[in-house]
């Protein structure tokens, strides 16, 4: 676990690299291996891995395109040198279905100022009607293939799923003094909703594979391991991660074979979990529209789960997250919840300190239709700018930068 004095000594070195880093020499910033790992993360190749996602359509568990994904997600994984690159088996095998109720749901236009059609309430009550989260829209999940207006992602979508196998894929940066201790860093590489579950999660599943690149590269090392896990079935209520929780808690830190100083499975000391991680446009209007562009006060919302067995643990967790990207996001910041749900991280929760990364509140402001894409044909590669996806590489900064420190990195200047 994560102790009182070492997120003291953390937080301090943060504050330190926050109080000089803008003013910085070269010689300087080559001397924080932080700030050069945070440099090698840009844009354009975030941008890059979350088209290449984009090409499975929304990944829908127990179909064949999410099985291509989970391939195509074990070779990026693979390509960046990522340590015993594995996959976990299970069995979804769940009772059918009702016949699901229809849902209104928007349709893939880029105008999203013109009124949905659908409800709009107050998301809350207060004096007079007022509601410090403003209004509140409908949201749903699309089943209906018609509503999706592109017919190349229409085609993608078109098989439904069958219960049976499900498989995921994780890898691990094993650390040079302490590989029995390791920090997962996870995200949902399935979607849902007709369309190329580009924020949801693609999103989070990109930076996942970006941070692997990094911590991978020849020239990074790290005293603690890593793991880079891409949960499947987190759209059917986190069976993934739950089947995961399952298999390995009870190997952690157990050496196989003996005395050969490997671990299969570290001790966890915290899980990071990233879920849709670009849409910061504010809460809906009385009209429904919503705006088009990402709000100038758009931040990263990090949670930890107050009712949680670990909540002062995580809490601290979380706060050495906000530290990290006071230290070194170059464009957005990032704010503290305690309201982590439906995510995840959820089944870590009460074992080890957990968090979610995610664009919004997920209760207070996803749940409330602040995200017209989430579950919708919107969420799909056209509806996002560039302002949005910056979000999600600053999300990146933050994991980046908070990760490195705790787990002691160093660079190898003859490597590089």
């Amino acid at each position: 676990m994560i102790s009182i004095s070492r997120i003291t000594t953390i937080c301090g070195l943060l504050s330190v690299a926050l109080a000089t880093g803008s003013t910085a020499s070269e010689q300087e910033a080559d001397a924080d291996p932080i700030r050069i790992l945070v440099s090698r993360l840009s844009l354009e190749s975030y941008k890059s891995t979350l088209k290449g996602l984009s090409q499975f359509g929304d990944r829908r568990q127990g179909t064949t395109r999410n099985r291509n994904a989970v391939d195509w997600i074990e070779q990026q994984l693979t390509d960046a040198g990522c340590d015993d690159v594995e996959r976990l088996t299970y069995i979804y095998d769940p009772e059918p279905r009702p016949p699901r109720a229809a849902t209104p749901v928007l349709t893939a236009t880029p105008d999203l100022t013109t009124p949905t059609g659908g409800t709009v309430g107050r998301n809350g009550s207060g004096p007079g009607g007022s509601s410090i989260y403003g209004y509140r829209s409908a949201t749903g999940v699309n089943r209906d293939l018609d509503a999706q207006p592109d017919e190349r992602i229409r085609l993608l979508n078109a098989e439904e799923p069958v219960n049976g196998e499900r498989q995921e894929v994780y890898c691990t940066k094993t650390g040079s003094t302490r590989p029995d201790e390791m920090y997962i860093i996870g995200a949902h590489m399935d979607g849902h909703g007709v369309n190329e579950a580009v924020n949801d999660d693609g999103s989070g599943t990109a930076l996942v594979l970006e941070l692997a690149r990094i911590f991978n590269a020849p020239d990074v090392q790290t005293e603690r391991s890593i793991r880079f896990a891409l949960w499947n079935n987190e759209e059917t209520g986190l069976n993934g991660s739950r089947a995961y929780v399952e298999q390995r808690q009870h190997l952690q830190g157990v050496e196989t074979p003996a005395g050969s100083g490997k671990y299969p499975e570290p001790r966890w000391l915290g899980m990071i979990q990233h879920d849709m991680m670009l849409w910061d446009h504010g809460a809906p209007r009385a009209d429904g529209t919503v705006n088009p562009d990402q709000r100038l006060e758009a931040d990263i919302n990090i949670e930890f789960q107050s009712a949680s067995d670990l909540a002062d643990k995580s809490m601290r967790l979380a706060f050495v997250f906000k530290a990290a990207a006071d230290a070194y996001n170059t464009d957005y910041p990032a704010t503290v919840g305690p309201h982590m749900t439906n995510t995840d991280s959820t089944p870590f929760m009460n074992i080890v300190p957990s968090i979610s990364l995610r664009e919004n509140e997920r209760g207070a402001h996803t749940q409330a239709g602040w995200n017209p894409t989430w579950h919708t044909p919107l969420d799909v590669w056209t509806t996002f700018t560039d302002k949005d996806f910056r979000l999600g590489l600053n999300a990146a900064q933050t994991t980046l930068s908070a990760v490195a420190t705790l787990v002691d990195v160093t660079i190898d200047p003859d490597k590089r």
